[in-house]
């Protein structure tokens, strides 16, 4: 059953978009955990859901927008916000709605490592020229700012810091800021990137990183450029402090989650 979150979510795109006159669609939510995502016929609404307790604002769907915006005009094939009506964000609910074209495609379909590292080659390639500004600290500044808003652990902190202070000084450029499979959707076309809201300005390793930890080492062995090995450790245990750090946010909106959350942060640091 729908929580409070998916409930004020779809709520929030309802209201969008009979403010926008839009005809009035039976809901189909198609996901709802980071974000709630709604289908309303060829649109898709994107509501924060769990991200509302970390990320206050529409920074963040703001950037998803204008990344998205600026692959689809080079011809790089990601899911594209809508243009008519404009895709936001509009605010309902005390929460920003993005609007999307919704993209026909298998979600059982998973691509190949070399299909997906490749693919994402292609991506960072076009974004080396994206002209907008964008977060230079990305995990490092997210980590930061729930730690303010949130009770957790201080060695999490303090960790954070500890591996901040360790990124190598190397080459940085916009990265998708999520590359894992799961955000790599099968179409009728290709491969269709999506969720652009955590890109940031930074080391390659970090992109590359998620890939394989997530993927494989596979994905590593396939992506087509040199990998720096300092960064790309790096990388891989601020990824997984980030990955614990967002257990227990979790855990704050799913309760029968703590015990998950509690054992991440105990394996982290065994």
């Amino acid at each position: 059953m729908a929580d409070e979150y998916t409930r004020t979510a779809v709520r929030a795109a309802l209201a969008v978009t009979a403010r926008l006159g839009l005809p009035t669609r039976a809901p189909a939510v198609l996901h709802e955990r980071s974000n709630v995502l709604v289908r309303l016929g060829p649109l898709v609404a994107r509501v924060p859901g769990t991200t509302r307790l970390a990320r206050p604002g529409p920074a963040w769907q703001e950037r998803d927008l204008a990344v998205s915006r600026f692959l689809t005009e080079r011809g790089v094939r990601v899911v594209t916000p809508a243009t008519d009506p404009p895709a936001g964000p509009h605010f309902a609910e005390g929460l920003p709605v993005t609007l999307w074209n919704w993209t026909p495609h298998d979600p059982d379909h998973r691509y190949a490592p070399d299909v997906v590292a490749r693919s994402l080659a292609g991506v960072h390639a076009a974004l080396r020229e994206f002209p907008g500004e964008l977060p230079r600290r990305g995990p490092l500044d997210d980590l930061a700012r729930i730690f303010d808003r949130h009770d957790l652990d201080p060695r999490l902190r303090a960790e954070a810091d500890r591996l901040g202070a360790l990124l190598p000084d190397v080459a940085v450029q916009p990265l998708h800021g999520d590359a894992h499979p799961g955000n790599l959707i099968a179409t009728p076309e290709g491969p269709c990137w999506l969720d652009f809201e955590d890109t940031w300005r930074g080391p390659l390793t970090w992109d590359i990183g998620i890939l394989a930890r997530q993927g494989g080492p596979e994905y590593l062995a396939a992506y087509p450029a040199s990998v720096d090995e300092d960064a790309l450790r790096v990388c891989t245990r601020l990824r997984e402090l980030y990955s614990v750090v967002w257990h227990h946010v979790i855990a704050i909106r799913f309760p029968d989650r703590l015990d998950g959350a509690r054992s991440a942060l105990a394996a982290y640091f065994s």
